[in-house]
C-alpha cells in the first residue's frame, strides 16, 4: 500500500504543481513546436521512470534494434497502465498514444497528453473517428510515432497469451501513411498494480520490439487481416519470452539486458 500511495502522491502532486510549466509549454510551441515537443517528452518520461522506480520493478528492453528510423506505428498488447509508463520510459523518440477519447475529462493530465502527441479516438463518433485519423496520419508525416493497442481496452484474461481480438480498422493509419507497424510485446506489467489492486508490488517487466511490418508488401490475404496478423505476431513475442521466464525460472539464465 505504500508504493500505491507513494505512485499516487508523486504524480498528483505533479500535476498540481506543474500548471505554471503547462502553460509555458504551450506558449513556447506558438514559437517552436518542436523544442516544445522534446521538452515535454523529456519531463513526461522523467516523471514516467520515477514512477516505475517507485514500484521496485526491474525493466528489460529488447528488440529496439528491429525498430526503423523514422515514424513508426508502435501496436501493443494492453494489460495494465503500466503500459504506458513503459512504453515512454524505453522510446526515445517523440511518440504519442492513441486515447480513448474519455480521457479529456481528467483536466492536466490530458494537457500533458496533448503536449506530448497523444490523440484522443471516439470510437462512437465515424466522423470524429475519421479525423483522428487523419490527425494520426499528418503526425507520422511530420516524424512523430504513435502508439495504439488494438484490443481497444486492458485485456484482464488470465492468461496473458489470450489476448482480445484486435480491431481490424485500428492499422488504419499505418495503412494510410505507409509507415512501418512495430509490434510490441508487453510482459509483467499487470503484475505490479493490476493482479493484485489496490497494492504495488514489484514486478520483472520486459518490453519487446518486434520486426517491422509494412503492410502495404503484405500479400492480399494477409492485408485484408493485418489486425489479427499483428496480433499473431506480438503473441509469437510473449511466447517467447513465457520460454524465457521457464528457463531462468528452471535455474537457467540467459543473457538479458536491463534498463532502470
Amino acid at each position: 500500500m505504500i508504493r500505491f500511495l507513494l505512485v499516487v502522491a508523486v504524480l498528483l502532486g505533479f500535476l498540481v504543481a506543474s500548471i505554471p510549466l503547462i502553460l509555458g509549454e504551450w506558449l513556447v510551441a506558438r514559437f517552436d513546436k518542436e523544442r516544445q515537443q522534446q521538452h515535454s517528452l523529456r519531463i513526461v518520461q522523467a516523471m514516467f521512470r520515477m514512477i516505475f522506480r517507485l514500484t521496485g520493478s526491474r525493466l528489460s528492453i529488447k528488440g529496439w534494434e528491429n525498430v526503423p528510423e523514422g515514424a513508426v506505428l508502435f501496436v501493443g498488447n494492453h494489460r495494465s497502465y503500466f503500459d504506458i509508463v513503459v512504453g515512454y520510459a524505453a522510446v526515445p523518440r517523440l511518440a504519442g498514444f492513441v486515447a480513448k477519447v474519455e480521457m479529456t475529462r481528467y483536466p492536466l493530465l490530458s494537457d500533458w497528453m496533448r503536449l506530448v502527441n497523444c490523440l484522443f479516438l471516439n470510437r462512437k463518433d465515424i466522423k470524429e473517428g475519421l479525423k483522428t485519423i487523419l490527425e494520426g496520419i499528418d503526425k507520422i508525416k511530420h516524424g512523430i510515432c504513435l502508439w495504439i493497442f488494438p484490443e481497444g481496452t486492458r485485456n484482464e484474461n488470465e492468461d496473458p497469451m489470450e489476448l482480445l481480438p484486435f480491431k481490424e480498422g485500428s492499422l488504419k493509419i499505418a495503412e494510410k501513411s505507409g509507415c512501418p507497424v512495430v509490434p510490441v510485446a508487453f510482459t509483467g506489467t499487470a503484475e505490479i498494480f493490476e493482479k493484485h489492486i489496490p497494492f504495488m508490488r514489484p514486478a520483472q517487466v520486459t518490453i519487446e520490439f518486434g520486426e517491422p511490418i509494412y503492410i502495404k508488401q503484405l500479400p492480399p490475404e494477409l492485408r485484408k487481416r493485418s489486425g489479427a496478423y499483428t496480433r499473431d505476431k506480438i503473441i509469437g513475442l510473449l511466447e517467447k519470452e513465457q520460454q524465457v521466464r521457464r528457463v531462468e525460472q528452471g535455474g537457467f539464465t540467459g543473457e538479458q539486458g536491463q534498463a532502470g
